[in-house]
């Protein structure tokens, strides 16, 4: 039962995931997530249901259109199976319970913000607005005011701690250390994982992007390395692995 509901997950994480590309890549620039349909993009060709299944177009089609023979880019089943996954995990994480639901809000959020931010050096304000909304409201409506109230508290320490971060590094870079919304994505991952954890989340995103900006600046000085995709990947182990200060304290005891 539980690789049946695990298979399942997948694949509606991964229809998700073919959407929210959409969504990450047409809003930056002020498109239609609606119209015009999805399309080739060299030759226009209206993509028929067949040539959007999620992953498996792609593989079909060997990575081209079939109509002029352009490629599709790798980004589409990218996000599709890493979607996919991520949402099988966190229905193995959490269950079918009330946390489920905030989870793959969160979920769905940090995959957007990524395919944008990747592409465009943008986390688009509208994104941050609807989902912030949307996970005030559950949090309310599943753990009551009193969490709510606490969970508002932990998302403004979150954005205080990552807008004195960008004041210290815009000090010592003197530059843009940082954008504008890598300090609001800090309110939303505080407010859902709290405020310790958003401390842990950009450890965690600093540790894992550090060698990858070795490896890029050493090609490209000049290249900019988003913060927004480490910061998702960060928050993302935290929430599956539902890491909370009382159980990092209580596995630090054991050593």
């Amino acid at each position: 039962m539980e690789v049946i509901m695990f298979v399942w997950m997948f694949i509606i994480g991964a229809i998700f995931g073919s959407f929210y590309n959409v969504v990450g890549l047409r809003l930056p620039e002020g498109k239609s997530i609606v119209t015009p349909p999805s399309h080739c993009p060299k030759c226009n060709h209206k993509l028929t249901g067949m040539e959007l299944i999620p992953i498996i177009s792609y593989i079909i089609q060997k990575g081209k259109c079939r109509s002029c023979g352009e490629k599709i880019s790798i980004i589409y089943p990218i996000f599709e199976t890493a979607c996919g996954l991520l949402f099988a995990l966190a229905y193995l994480s959490f269950g079918f319970s009330p946390e489920l639901i905030i989870a793959l809000t969160f979920i769905s959020m940090l995959i957007i913000i990524v395919v944008s931010d990747i592409n465009y050096l943008i986390i688009p304000d509208s994104i941050l607005l609807i989902f912030g909304i949307a996970l005030i409201a559950e949090i309310g409506i599943i753990h009551g005011i009193d969490a709510l109230i606490k969970a508002l508290a932990n998302g403004i320490l979150a954005f205080i701690l990552m807008l004195a971060l960008k004041k210290f590094g815009d000090f010592l870079f003197k530059k843009e250390s940082m954008g504008g919304g890598d300090i609001k994505l800090m309110f939303i991952i505080g407010l859902v994982i709290s405020f310790p954890m958003s401390i842990l989340a950009i450890f965690l995103a600093s540790l894992i992007g550090f060698p990858i900006a070795l490896m890029i600046l050493k090609k490209n000085s000049n290249h900019i390395i988003p913060f927004g995709p480490l910061l998702a990947l960060g928050a993302i182990i935290i929430l599956l692995l539902q890491l909370n200060f009382d159980s990092i304290l209580n596995l630090y005891s054991l050593y």
